[in-house]
């Protein structure tokens, strides 16, 4: 992308999440969703380069070719910032993806937050955390996870965070190449609304691993059926969030590594790290120089 070369842009990495699990206690009046899951923030990220502009336009560079700039979640982050703040300043944006999108990762959601959390400093807006969160949620429900930046266990329409340290793992990550239609998902008669809720401390016990989208995944996609039956012979199968994304957890790299040099080769499966935060926030810190303050927590 030499379009993006030059010491005017900034590079920003917007990184992937996994649902450790996902349950569905019950519906709202207005058709939400109420859910529980955990999720854990993973080493696999896209990077959104930004360049400030001082003629108010936000200007997509480069982006998914499929996804037009008008429906660019940066894009649309961007213009939701500009009109919470006032600011009057612009953006050329270019996304360089390698998040699968549709497959349940969390890449659109990860990248519209870079792009709130990168301008709130390149802009000097000065909002808080809570506040560049609740312009996230109204841009999609996983958003805030990505502002905030911590592994968290998840509740309400997953809006509801709590910052939850999880042990060191790597994961062996599978992604089918299914796009999945999350509402129709949403509106599968067969999906079960009314899970009993989890606890926090089932989750550390190992008691909960569950996602209430698989037997649905299951039964609509052929090829997640086969990674699921395939990472079953090596480790605990899982699928992430909404999405065709599929993966098994190891204490180790080794360990993880051996799984996946087991799994057939068609499958394209990697190995990923889970993290104990976003690099987003790392890069942060980095741009405002480490004797800065952090963005306040509320405002």
């Amino acid at each position: 992308m030499s379009a993006i070369t030059g010491a005017d842009w900034t590079l920003w990495p917007a990184p992937a999440k996994l649902n450790l699990f996902l349950r569905i206690l019950g519906r709202r009046a207005d058709d939400y969703h109420v859910l529980q899951s955990v999720f854990q923030i993973i080493d696999w990220l896209d990077d959104v380069h930004l360049r400030p502009r001082d003629d108010g336009r936000i200007v997509r560079v480069a982006g998914p070719a499929q996804v037009s700039a008008e429906a660019d979640l940066c894009v649309r982050a961007a213009h939701a910032l500009a009109a919470a703040s006032g600011c009057t300043q612009g953006v050329d944006i270019a996304l360089s993806k390698r998040i699968p999108m549709g497959g349940g990762f969390g890449g659109g959601s990860s990248d519209a937050a870079t792009v709130l959390v990168a301008l709130n400093h390149l802009w000097h807006t000065g909002l808080s955390l809570d506040a560049l969160a609740e312009i996230g949620l109204q841009l999609g429900a996983d958003v805030p996870l990505f502002v905030r930046g911590d592994n968290a266990w998840a509740e309400g329409i997953g809006e509801l965070l709590r910052p939850i340290a999880l042990a060191p793992a790597w994961y062996v990550v599978i992604d089918p190449g299914v796009h999945i239609a999350t509402g129709a998902l949403f509106n599968d008669p067969e999906l079960t609304r009314t899970a009993e809720p989890a606890t926090m401390a089932q989750f550390v016990a190992g008691e909960i691993r569950d996602n209430a989208f698989e037997p649905l995944l299951r039964r609509r996609h052929p090829a997640i059926a086969q990674a699921l039956a395939a990472l079953s012979q090596v480790g605990l199968a899982q699928v992430t969030g909404t999405g065709a994304g599929c993966f098994a957890a190891y204490p180790g790299r080794e360990v993880a590594h051996t799984a996946c040099c087991a799994l057939p080769e068609a499958l394209q499966a990697r190995v990923i790290r889970g993290l104990p935060r976003s690099p987003l926030h790392e890069r942060l810190h980095a741009m405002r120089g480490n004797d800065a303050p952090a963005p306040p927590a509320s405002r």
